[in-house]
């Protein structure tokens, strides 16, 4: 089913057990630096937070003006006097707390685009860093960059709005309480100590479950799309019971991992229940005593008023606001932290070589995705001289794109020598294999720009006369006059499928590098405009690899190495056909729209010729489209091309 995937794309989750201090220390270490960066707007947040935060212990004493000097003393235009006091308080407040919006905006909103820039770009080091390990899957990424960086803005946006306000608060609750009435102190600061020491309790249990089910959200996403991508593979391998159960298995553990935090995060009414409902409990219940030791009735009723109306919103903001988002926070920017780290490059060979020419020559290569996992190549030797055109076919899944990593330098063997232009691959510096070799994916990359950047983005000075020639070449004249010309405007979402690969296809023709490897980059383009891109390709000179999409591609080229988890056969495509059987399985499936390799719909028979009718299946026809079919262990060594 497709490409096995690496070890390390694979990786199992991080051990629960990981301490809280780790992941409160990437917090801290979040809120330091966007602090840092924005001293002034920070500056105005606090000023704007404190303002907010004075009016709680004036509240009280406004309550209690009001009912001792105004009601029970049936003074009317007192008692309105306090609740005037105490609404101004309470509008003051509200205004105050308005004011820190907009530059809450101007600190968490850089952070937001900086952590999305950071975490791209460490993807990025790491995908194009040998040895230094692939992300899971583009839902992963995707997972990061969208839940994981919005949790991270929201969480933080949250702990920056509300941690002095939960402090002040709280602390002028206590004094007001304090200067209103001091017996009341222990029965309001008592239950609070309780609340908190149960809240700290609980936050190591509450920030395990919460990266559990980070983990298991990002399994389920990496799950989803894996089986989605694989389905044409899974359904005619028939293995699709056993995709179902590896979903609904990561469907079943994403809802154990949310029901346990669900669970945890249950108990943060108890606390609310113990800081701020039990006071007001214990003051009503406390009152007759209260008043004998000399308290008012308007003392009472304005520290029930501050607990009621301050303190039980601190907690909540406690529990929910300082609780578990900050937990979230802790949780997911560690969690960035990982995917924005960048591996350390290779450092450059001394001294350090430079490819001759686009030959490239494979010797005793070995490779597989981990120490226990089958392997994908084993013992291959290949030689390519400068100016080969060499075509790759094989079934799905059988190493053809690791292959092409393998040559072009994006994976490290474990076995064997890689040669380029001569020269041993490691002994290449970094800059100088970037300008000797070029691989296009299967998905092609076009960025928003000119076509001209978009084109010469390999060669910056690429005049225009050989600009033109490439688009006529490749036959992207249309598009090209479409676009506005080489200075028109790109937008990737308005290009189609083949009109991206036209375009990254142009951009490695006008490359300086010898050695093009193609990874079915002509895979959204008719059968047409294929050929005329590989015989643009044949034309420029340097060594061509295909890892073919059509069979057609095959019968162009100069030699074809077939893979198919045996040993891998070099030759003409007339010989593999007439001498190998799986290679004209592979032509006859193509044909008929049910290739392992290609795409179902693609055939055309009017490309072929009469004399490459492909031999009957058989029992390689099967092995073809056996789940097996690719863990065949022998030699990787190509078997001679015997003349036909």
């Amino acid at each position: 089913m497709g490409q096995p995937m690496p070890e390390h794309a694979a990786r199992p989750p991080r051990p629960t057990s990981r301490s809280l201090t780790a992941a409160n220390s990437a917090a801290l270490r979040l809120i330091r630096g966007s602090l840092a960066d924005n001293r002034a707007a920070a500056l105005r947040l606090t000023w704007w937070t404190l303002l907010s935060a004075a009016p709680a212990p004036v509240s009280g004493k406004a309550l209690a003006l009001a009912v001792d000097q105004g009601f029970l003393m049936d003074r009317p235009r007192t008692a309105a006097l306090g609740l005037g006091l105490f609404a101004l308080c309470t509008f003051g407040g509200a205004w105050a707390s308005r004011q820190t919006y907009p530059w809450l905006a101007e600190i968490v909103e850089p952070l937001r685009d900086r952590l999305f820039r950071d975490v791209v770009t460490g993807t990025l080091h790491r995908a194009v860093t040998p040895g230094a390990g692939r992300d899971e899957c583009a839902a992963v990424a995707v997972a990061r960059l969208t839940r994981q960086v919005e949790a991270v803005r929201d969480a933080l946006a949250g702990q920056l709005m509300l941690l002095w306000r939960f402090v002040l608060t709280v602390s002028a609750v206590v004094t007001g309480t304090a200067v209103l009435a001091p017996a009341a102190v222990p029965l309001v600061a008592g239950p609070l100590l309780v609340a908190l020491g149960l809240f700290a309790v609980l936050a190591p249990a509450t920030v395990r479950r919460q990266r559990a089910a980070f983990d298991a959200e990002e399994t389920l996403a990496g799950r989803a799309v894996e089986t989605v991508a694989e389905l044409r593979d899974i359904v005619a391998c028939g293995a699709h019971e056993h995709a179902q159960r590896e979903a609904l298995d990561a469907v079943r553990r994403h809802l154990r991992a949310s029901r346990a935090l669900a669970a945890v995060s249950a108990l943060r009414r108890l606390i609310v229940a113990l800081g701020a409902h039990s006071p007001l409990l214990l003051v009503v219940l406390a009152a007759p005593r209260l008043l004998a030791r000399g308290m008012t009735a308007g003392e009472i009723v304005g520290v029930l008023a501050s607990v009621l109306a301050t303190l039980e919103p601190a907690i909540r903001l406690l529990v929910q606001g300082l609780g578990a988002s900050w937990l979230r926070l802790a949780v997911a920017a560690e969690r960035l932290a990982d995917a924005a780290c960048r591996p350390e490059p290779r450092p450059d060979p001394r001294p350090a070589l430079r490819p001759a020419d686009g030959s490239a020559a494979l010797s005793g290569i070995a490779f597989a995705y981990g120490p226990e996992a089958e392997p994908v190549l084993d013992g291959l030797d290949l030689s390519l001289a400068d100016g080969d055109h060499l075509v790759v076919v094989g079934p799905s899944g059988i190493g053809k794109s690791t292959l092409a990593d393998l040559l072009t330098g994006m994976l490290a063997p474990h076995r064997g020598e890689i040669l380029l232009g001569g020269v041993p691959l490691d002994l290449v510096a970094r800059h100088d294999l970037a300008h000797a070799r070029v691989l296009l994916p299967q998905t092609p990359y076009v960025f928003a720009g000119t076509l001209r950047e978009n084109l010469c983005y390999l060669a910056p000075e690429t005049p225009d006369g050989v600009l033109a020639e490439a688009v006529e070449a490749l036959g992207m004249s249309a598009l090209a006059v479409r676009l506005g010309g080489p200075d028109g405007r790109v937008d990737p979402a308005g290009l189609s499928c083949g009109e991206r690969e036209l375009v990254a296809l142009a951009r490695a023709y006008l490359s300086t590098a010898l050695l093009v490897v193609l990874d079915e980059a002509t895979g959204h383009l008719d059968a047409a405009a294929e050929r005329q891109v590989e015989e643009a390709f044949r034309r420029r000179p340097g060594t061509v690899v295909i890892i073919a999409h059509r069979m057609t591609s095959a019968r162009r080229a100069d030699r074809v190495l077939l893979l198919d988890g045996g040993r891998p056969r070099v030759g003409t495509h007339r010989t593999l056909l007439a001498q190998v059987p799986l290679h004209a399985d592979l032509m006859g499936h193509w044909r008929t729209g049910a290739t392992g390799d290609g795409h179902p719909g693609d055939a055309h028979p009017g490309d072929g010729n009469p004399g490459d009718a492909p031999a009957p299946g058989g029992r390689a026809a099967a092995r073809l489209n056996s789940p097996d079919a690719a863990s065949d262990r022998s030699s990787s060594r190509p078997a001679a091309d015997p003349e036909p």
